[in-house]
């Protein structure tokens, strides 16, 4: 697949930024007092792998004017090479606008996490296209691939406009789009109908679709594995049977990814993934990895397939990149990777963990 070579931002993404606290020394949220935060979205995880390896990155959101957490939360992103864009919305008052707060119990043994979505109210729920140049953006300076994802999709009846509109001016202005399912029950409750149009209609835009195990047949209704029983290895025809659906229903997505993992205890997960590139099968077979904190391996994967085909790698590549990438979040505390350089991914792929002087 061939991404435009001359734009000047390789990613951009739309998303509803706020920040995620977790109790430190992988304690449980109910006994803990002291507790980490960083900035969080699914959207600008993916941003952080081609973030920190030299990529271009943009995100599209709002802000809450004056807030110390809105300051706050460009200041990470800065950190970590993502630039901002979007307006300041006006608080409104105590019980105004506000960015969504992720509290997390990262789990440990047999106690598995825990996470708690706290976003009534929060400014993202209003994010409107009219807030960004989409001309300058995709058509004069151009864009590479716009990254979308289905939390920002899911999270309400202007979201899912929003999503539709900036994803039609980068289709028109010829930039690649990568969506990322991430079907979410709570989210969908009672706006199954509502959503699902506006994920087929996402979709039919897509040139790379990635979900895991679940999100193509919960989101797409594309038939897929039945739940439960066996081992996801004995599954993998069905998984490939499930894609091919998803490429009949799509001819012109030309990328189709899934995440496989399955879950030993908080700590360990076997790790694998699926993918039909340009009509050929990739697959990494499940491997046991160490995890720290789950939250964010799936986002970094997507992030990691999109470096390695933003740097016109072969396509066997770019599932190993985004394996390890996966891999490389769940063994930090933080939702997000920000490799020191290739060469930490690919020794996470090999498996090398010597130490480096």
């Amino acid at each position: 697949m061939t991404c435009k070579q001359d734009a000047q931002t390789d990613l951009i993404t739309l998303s509803s930024v706020g920040v995620r606290i977790a109790p430190v020394a992988r304690g449980s949220v109910h006994t803990g007092n002291l507790y980490e935060m960083q900035a969080t979205s699914a959207e600008t995880n993916v941003l952080s792998v081609g973030a920190a390896l030299g990529l271009s990155a943009r995100v599209l959101t709002r802000f809450v004017a004056g807030s110390p957490i809105a300051l706050w939360i460009r200041s990470d992103l800065r950190r970590r090479g993502i630039v901002c864009e979007g307006p300041d919305v006006p608080q409104g008052g105590p019980w105004g606008f506000r960015h969504q707060f992720n509290i997390a119990d990262s789990g440990f043994g047999v106690r598995g996490p825990r996470v708690l979505n706290d976003r009534a109210g929060e400014v993202g729920l209003t994010l409107n296209p009219t807030d960004y140049d989409l001309h300058r953006l995709f058509q004069a300076e151009g864009c590479r691939v716009l990254h979308l994802s289905g939390l920002v999709a899911a999270l309400s009846a202007q979201t899912a406009a929003c999503c539709l509109v900036v994803a039609r001016a980068a289709k028109a202005a010829g930039t690649k789009i990568s969506f990322d399912l991430n079907y979410r029950a709570s989210f969908w409750k009672g706006r199954e109908t509502e959503l699902r149009q506006v994920f087929l209609q996402i979709a039919s835009m897509a040139d790379i679709l990635v979900g895991n195990e679940e999100d193509f047949q919960l989101a797409l209704g594309i038939k897929g594995p039945a739940a439960g029983g066996r081992a996801i290895e004995d599954q993998a025809e069905g998984f490939r049977q499930m894609i091919r659906r998803a490429q009949a229903q799509y001819p012109g997505t030309s990328v189709f990814a899934t995440t496989l993992r399955e879950v030993v205890t908080a700590n360990t997960h076997r790790w694998g993934a699926l993918m039909l590139a340009e009509n050929t099968w990739y697959a990494e077979p499940l491997r046991d990895i160490p995890v720290f904190d789950r939250i964010g391996g799936g986002d970094a994967f997507v992030g990691g397939l999109l470096y390695a085909m933003l740097r016109n790698w072969p396509a066997e590549q770019w599932l190993q990149f985004g394996w390890a990438t996966g891999a490389l979040t769940v063994a930090s505390a933080y939702d997000y990777a920000t490799p020191a350089d290739e060469e930490q991914v690919w020794n996470a792929y090999t498996g090398d963990a010597r130490v480096r002087r």
